[in-house]
């Protein structure tokens, strides 16, 4: 039920209301900040009047407990003059909110968490929130029945935040199209490891407790945001160009994946060769234990496995790092944009060493032959890749193989080297923001002047059905 902050009655049943008007009397003028993007999958996902440019995260786990406390330093400009925003956090225990400085007045009700400063925020100034909170972080199931949010696992825990996750474990502006970048501090007992997103800037141990302090420079949308605590054998090395690579990996799980980590350096040159420069300032892998998670998911600078994985999920997740994590959709419906990509850059790859080619997985899904269960094979036809049929949909097969289909008819209308230059040019053109679906064919049509892809768009990408003709 909603809660606020006990001041003085009259505020008291101001904050009842703040959600739907501004109080009167208060010296704040302005207007609310929506929550909710209204986007196509999860409408009450992110929320309106402002942009987040900094989250500073202050965290401590004790996994016995199991208890998270947190301290979240929200950086933000107003978009709108607002009296009151909104942010999304659902579960634990708010203790204390700060706009500015100054203690503001909050409710929540599900997932928002309305906050109302002492005074209105001017449009296009720059306002720091914080927000300081405890309690056992929740493990939410999505649409399709996946877990997500915080993980307890065997000896420590695991934050996945695809789709909607992240405002498990903190508070923050949690839909795709809000990037920002990051401080995490994580403080867990001495003889675990805490690893996250980019680059580890310090750790330290005092008494019984050790913090491990990560910052990540380029901007990351919240569902790309990860922390796992455990037990992990860790590995520093540099590419031949000097990039960091951070590889942390369950010992359970350090034989199983040895040869096939050892191909980061590899796989990564090979993208950067197809798919431009590497936009982030490190790479590397988390692999937990299997059964901690039921999915591989591509956290920004060092994907995520759950166990030991083969060599075409390593490819997927890190073509992931160019199309998803830099260039991110600008709502849920554009899944196929990070989908596809990451699905055909496995063709890609198989095609330069010996395997398969482009062109035979594509006739293999469109003859049905591709997956051993029919049913498997006829799913790929389910819906239109740019067009999931719900939530619980958006990373079903029509999304992956037929993603990478429409990718590979692009291919066949323009040829190998101008393909190429919209894919790095896709990539250049839009990276660390994000882009949608109709953005994407505008920049294919300017790129390949006197081409006709209307059927390619018609049939394949928003076409219900399989196409007649491959």
């Amino acid at each position: 039920m909603p809660r606020s902050v006990p001041l003085v009655p009259a505020v008291v049943a101001c904050a009842l209301a703040l959600a739907l008007t501004a109080c009167t009397g208060s010296g704040a003028r302005g207007t609310s900040g929506g929550s909710g993007l209204g986007d196509p999958y999860f409408p009450k996902a992110g929320n309106s009047g402002y942009d987040v440019t900094h989250y500073g995260l202050t965290l401590a786990y004790t996994p016995d407990a199991p208890r998270l406390t947190g301290t979240a330093t929200i950086t933000a400009r107003a978009t709108a003059e607002l009296s009151s925003f909104h942010l999304d956090f659902k579960g634990m225990t708010v203790e204390s909110l700060t706009v500015g400085g100054r203690d503001a007045r909050w409710s929540r009700r599900g997932q928002e968490l309305t906050v109302r400063p002492s005074s209105a925020l001017s449009k296009g100034g720059t306002f720091e929130t914080v927000v300081r909170y405890s309690g056992a972080p929740e493990t939410l199931t999505d649409p399709d029945g996946s877990e997500e949010g915080w993980l307890r696992t065997a000896d420590g825990a695991l934050a996945l935040g695809e789709p909607v996750g992240s405002m498990a474990w903190f508070p923050g502006n949690d839909h795709p199209s809000d990037k920002a970048t990051y401080d995490i501090a994580i403080t867990v007992p001495k003889g675990l490891q805490a690893v996250s997103n980019g680059e580890l800037r310090t750790e330290t141990t005092s008494g019984s407790r050790t913090t491990y302090s990560w910052h990540t420079a380029q901007p990351m949308a919240t569902y790309l945001a990860t922390v796992a605590i455990g037990h992990y054998d860790i590995t520093r090395t540099t590419m031949s160009d000097g990039l960091p690579v951070y590889v942390a990996v369950d010992p359970q799980e350090a034989a199983a994946s040895r040869k096939v980590l050892a191909k980061i350096p590899e796989i990564m040159e090979w993208e950067e060769y197809n798919f431009g420069p590497y936009p982030f300032s490190s790479t590397g892998a988390i692999v937990d234990r299997r059964g901690d998670a039921g999915y591989a998911l591509e956290t920004q600078n060092r994907p995520f496995f759950p166990g030991a994985p083969d060599t075409a999920t390593l490819v997927h997740e890190l073509a992931h790092q160019w199309y998803g994590d830099s260039v991110t959709p600008k709502t849920w419906r554009d899944m196929w944009l990070n989908e596809g990509f990451a699905t055909y850059a496995e063709w890609l790859w198989d095609e330069d060493h010996g395997g398969d080619t482009a062109q035979e997985a594509f006739d293999a899904l469109y003859d049905g032959t591709y997956f051993d269960d029919p049913a498997e094979s006829e799913a790929v036809w389910a819906f239109p890749p740019a067009r999931p049929s719900s939530a619980a949909h958006i990373s079903d097969s029509p999304v992956y193989e037929r993603g990478a289909m429409v990718l590979h008819k692009i291919r066949q209308t323009v040829g190998d080297a101008r393909f190429y230059d919209i894919v790095q040019g896709w990539a250049a053109a839009h990276r660390h923001g994000n882009a949608d679906t109709a953005e994407f064919t505008a920049y294919v049509e300017r790129m390949a002047p006197g081409k006709d892809f209307g059927r390619i768009w018609k049939d394949w990408l928003y076409g219900d059905g399989k196409p007649a003709h491959a």
